[in-house]
């Protein structure tokens, strides 16, 4: 992988799964349990300039990724519910690009995301810790993937993402030197 790639997927590109076990499922209700306290703890020491540097040439800065973490994380939770009480519910994607440009990802203090992260994922955790095998089966339809996605799928899908962004921290703090 090149530089520029491993800058910007430090963990890979995500790679669907062929199938998806009870243990895996597991996995991703203890990944959503445990990512605020992880985010939270790569954060804490980082002052506004190390919150305000971009984790690679082009990329956002930690404060975005923290904020681009919270409106993505709270979207999923919303596309799980929509699955369980609707039938294939069509979901609302969004722009994250351009969400991070608005001034309440770019410039907002990181405590309010970080407070979101904390709920939503309690929650989350709980909600998908609740269901049974049925209902892990249940989709929704993704309009820019063209295609449905089962709620297992599709934490699969955001445990990496979780993953992925923890790593552009993770990485940034080390290449700095900042650890």
């Amino acid at each position: 992988m090149s530089k520029i790639n491993l800058e910007k997927y430090p963990i890979g590109n995500y790679e669907e799964p062929s199938s998806i076990t009870k243990e895996m499922r597991s996995d991703y209700i203890s990944i959503i349990a445990s990512f605020p306290e992880k985010i939270i703890n790569e954060v804490a020491s980082l002052t506004d300039e190390k919150l305000n540097t971009p984790y690679r040439d082009g990329g956002w800065t930690i404060k975005q990724v923290v904020h681009h973490l919270a409106d993505s994380n709270m979207s999923c939770f919303s596309r799980i519910k929509y699955a369980l009480t609707e039938e294939s519910p069509v979901i609302k994607p969004f722009e994250e690009d351009v969400w991070a440009t608005l001034l309440d990802a770019y410039s907002f203090p990181i405590e309010p995301s970080l407070k979101i992260l904390e709920g939503v994922h309690e929650r989350w955790a709980a909600l998908l810790d609740s269901l049974n095998e049925k209902d892990w089966k249940r989709d929704f339809f993704h309009p820019q993937l063209r295609k449905n996605l089962k709620i297992d799928e599709a934490m699969a899908k955001y445990t990496w993402h979780c993953k992925h962004h923890l790593a552009h921290i993770t990485h940034t703090k080390q290449k700095m030197e900042w650890t």
